[in-house]
């Protein structure tokens, strides 16, 4: 059963991309999950450590109000999923990705709340990445790999625009499975993911320590911090699965989105200039893009710029 699964997979590309998609639009509704309930729990394991090293402001200390809307006991797992408004448990035709929500009217079933066009988008566009990494690197461990890195991603993306962070659980697991792959997977002739081992180790460590030194000479400059030590790990995790080589197209890519979208914010909606923004999806979307296209769009620029015949 299993072996035809894999012979149906390899030698029909249509279907491995389809049936990836519904799997991506599956993970799309837990990444939901993780988006919102991992940064309530590492905020309470915050202020849980915080409290044993200062008993006396525990009592002064109150919780944010998405922390104290939900459960005492919470994990990715459980308890189940219910209406923020009327504490509904969410059923499971309810939770079908995309449909459900459709079928509702984008409203909860039991008081009619209506719940954010965010959940179905994050499902959808996981279901639709993951789809383009399957139609694109074919079946095998390459798009396994990037699945893996695109599905990290889309949860780094959602967790920084929410609250402007990154998450180690996150960020440094990518970062050492990146490795990891590359010491027993190793570079895949065809495929820019998993990079050689070398590679990987080189990249994890120029990504970091790259980022760490603009951060600072930008601290000594202007006396402010222009972004955080998780924009770090991340671009380290990014560099132990693609390499170092394509380290500077993934923040070249970064920092001209970032600046084009800060830019259109201030002149179109007004932004604050001085008001922070985050950094993480930025990089977080051009990794999936040089994961994707990087060699060929570095090759493109090579032959445009004459560098290479």
């Amino acid at each position: 059963m299993l072996n035809d699964l894999v012979e149906l997979y390899a030698g029909n590309l249509t279907i491995f991309a389809g049936s990836v998609f519904l799997l991506g639009l599956v993970i799309g509704s837990f990444l939901n999950v993780v988006i919102y309930r991992l940064p309530i729990m590492l905020e309470r394991d915050w202020r849980a450590q915080a409290a044993e090293l200062l008993p006396s402001a525990n009592s002064t200390v109150a919780l944010d109000s998405p922390a104290q809307s939900v459960p005492e006991r919470l994990t990715l797992s459980t308890p189940r999923s219910a209406c923020p408004a009327c504490k509904a448990p969410i059923k499971a035709w309810q939770n079908i990705p995309v449909v459900s929500w459709l079928v509702l009217g984008g409203r909860c079933a039991s008081c009619k709340t209506r719940i954010s066009v965010r959940y179905p988008l994050v499902e959808l566009a996981t279901g639709l990445l993951s789809a383009g990494v399957a139609w694109h690197f074919g079946f095998g461990a390459p798009a396994a790999c990037a699945l893996l890195v695109t599905w990290a991603l889309v949860a780094l993306t959602g967790i920084d625009i929410d609250h402007q962070l990154l998450p180690d659980g996150i960020t440094l697991h990518l970062m050492w499975a990146g490795l990891l792959a590359a010491l027993i997977v190793g570079p895949i002739a065809g495929s820019p993911i998993p990079v050689s081992a070398r590679d990987a180790l080189i990249g994890a460590m120029s990504g970091y320590v790259s980022l760490w030194l603009v951060f600072h000479a930008f601290r000594l400059i202007t006396g402010k911090e222009g972004m955080g030590y998780g924009d770090f790990k991340l671009f380290a995790a990014l560099g132990a699965w693609l390499g170092w080589k394509l380290l500077p197209l993934v923040i070249l890519l970064s920092a001209a989105t970032g600046a084009v979208l800060g830019i259109l914010m201030i002149a179109l909606r007004g932004r604050d200039r001085s008001a922070p923004i985050p950094f993480g999806p930025y990089l977080a979307a051009a990794g999936w893009i040089a994961m994707m296209y990087g060699d060929s769009l570095v090759d493109g620029y090579l032959r445009v710029s004459g560098l290479r015949h």
